[in-house]
Order: C-alpha cells, then structure tokens, then sequence
C-alpha cells in the first residue's frame, strides 16, 4: 500500500480526527461523520447542507464555514453518506428557518439525501433540494442517471451560503441554487487514474502516454483516452466542450480550473492561462478565477474546468466575506 494510511479501513474517521485537530472552529463528529459549524447555525438562517463519498478533498468538509455550509455528511471513500449521516447533518444545520441540501448527481447521494429530507419533515425540519448535474461530459456513467455533479457544486455553496447569511428564504435560496446550476458546464481530464484505499488496482487503466478525456470524480472513465496533449490543447478540449453545451459569449463568467488530486500547482497554473484565454477568444470575459485543489479524485493527475455564467448578483455573493478550511476571503 503506497498510501499514507493505516487501517484503509479507517481512512474516514482518521481523517476526520486530524481535521478537527487543525480547525477547532469546526464540531466533527467521527463517529457519526459529520462536519458542523462549532457554535452551531444562526437562528433563523436557513442552514446549508451537502455531502457525499470521502476522497474529493476538500469538499465538502473544507468548506463548512461562515459564508458556505452549516454542515457536511462524509460518507465511505467514493460512496454516498447513509440516510442516518445526512439526517444528523440536517438536525445540526438547522436554525429554525429550513435546510437546503446541496445533492450531486449520483444516484447513492440523490436517494439517501431523499430519504434523509422525508425523515428531517418528520422531525418538522423543512428541506429543499439543489441537484448539481454540471458535467457535461457524458449523460450517464457508472454511477449516475443522467449528468454528473462534479465542479459547479462549489459555486452553489458558496453563492447560496452567501445568500443565506444574508438572511434569504428556503426558496428563495433554492432557487438561486438551481440558477447557479444551470448557468454552470464543467468538463476534466486524467493523466492517470486513482486507486480507493484497500483495492489492488486504479479505477481505470491508463496506457503510457494516453489520456482519459471528459473524466468523473469517482475515477471513472471518460468519453475516450487519446494521446496525451499540451496544456493549450487540454484547455481548448475542455473549453470546447462546455461551449458546445452551452456557447459562450458576451458574458462575464467565473471559471474554476481544478486539480484532481495530484496535479502540482505549476501545472494547473499554466493550464488556468490557457483556459482563461480559450474562455476569451470565444467571446466571454473571465472576470473571476480560482485555480487549485477543490473536487480533488484522490490521487488522480488532472483537472476539470468549470465555468459559471455571471450577472451583478451572483458576482457579489462570489465575492462575499468567506471562512472555511478551504475557501477565505473578505475576513
């Protein structure tokens, strides 16, 4: 095992132990696996809740915080939080005012948190739901009915949790959430896949010098493998294929290009100045950028760019006071 664990077992909870040791500011509770906010959610703000499989560091742990979520549900390695996780995540998100879960497209995550929202009704919690199906890649995978919720799930925590510290409404802030989601793409590539902790062999196989094109965040496979290419010719693959879905033009638009795991920052630096210039030569101006590890895959080298069409609005939540392990600024 070339792995910095010790039981592969017990990756999860180890790991949690170690994040609440760094950020006493955050309630972890291991054994239930739940990340919250130490002093609790304000009364009367609606709380925000998201989770799913463990190893896409640091979501979505890292960004319980002032101006994002009120609590995270860690499930196993690549694999949805039971309905019990979620429901103890929704009673610690709650204020009184509703909690809106933040669900990716994966059918584990959309029926648990389903389940966890009909158990919450009965203990009185009003929930809502944001369904975040940005990758437009493939339309269904080996784990999902229909897109996969991949990079824009940041750019719904973040401008919702800025919307609901500023004291909006369940709805309101659901409905904000599904117009993030349909204003966002996101396409990735892999230079090589990763293997969950306890398994002998990766995700997928890689030949030398080929690589996996429109790629999940489970390490699974892609559109194709195709010969490795320069980071301008990745940039112009994942930039085309977001336009293709959704042309770009004319707008002002957010772009995440992010790391997969073990992509060095270089790397990924050299890639945002292709990306940023295949984004403007098709018409739209990057007016926002944020380059690193966020939706990581474990171990897997890559990227997977996202881009968010902006208006006046949603610029100023992005930009809005926030403080969590991962993302902080305006603070």
């Amino acid at each position: 095992m070339t792995k910095l664990l010790n039981d592969p077992a017990d990756a999860v909870p180890d790991a949690l132990r170690g994040l609440a040791l760094a950020h006493p500011e955050l309630a972890v509770d291991v054994g239930a696996r739940v990340v919250s906010r130490a002093g609790g959610t304000r009364p009367g703000k609606v709380g925000l809740v998201s989770g799913g499989g463990s190893g896409h560091e640091p979501l979505h742990a890292g960004f319980v915080g002032h101006g994002m979520l009120d609590a995270a549900a860690c499930g196993a390695v690549f694999t949805s939080p039971v309905p019990d996780q979620v429901l103890a995540a929704t009673r610690a998100a709650s204020g009184g005012a509703g909690v809106l879960h933040v669900v990716k497209n994966y059918t584990g995550d959309v029926l648990n948190f389903r389940m966890a929202a009909e158990l919450a009704d009965d203990d009185g919690i009003a929930v809502e739901t944001v369904l975040v199906d940005d990758d437009v890649a493939v339309t269904d995978s080996t784990y999902t009915a229909g897109r996969r919720g991949t990079g824009a799930t940041l750019f719904v925590e973040k401008v919702v949790g800025a919307a609901a510290e500023e004291g909006l409404l369940l709805g309101e802030l659901a409905a904000l959430g599904r117009e993030v989601v349909q204003r966002s793409r996101s396409f990735g590539v892999a230079l090589s896949a990763c293997t969950v902790p306890g398994s002998d062999k990766p995700g997928f196989e890689l030949e030398p010098g080929r690589m996996e094109v429109g790629i999940g965040i489970h390490g699974e496979p892609g559109r194709e493998q195709v010969p490795v290419g320069t980071a301008r010719e990745i940039a112009a693959i994942s930039v085309g294929a977001i336009a293709d879905d959704a042309p770009l033009g004319g707008e002002d638009v957010l772009v995440l290009v992010n790391g997969t795991g073990a992509t060095p920052l270089l790397e990924l630096q050299v890639l945002a100045a292709d990306v940023h210039a295949a984004v403007q030569e098709r018409g739209a101006r990057v007016v926002r950028m944020l380059v690193g590890d966020y939706v990581t895959s474990l171990e897997m080298a890559g990227a997977m760019v996202s881009v968010c069409r902006l208006d006046e609005r949603l610029t100023r939540l992005w930009d809005a006071p926030v403080a969590t392990p991962a993302l902080r600024w305006g603070r």
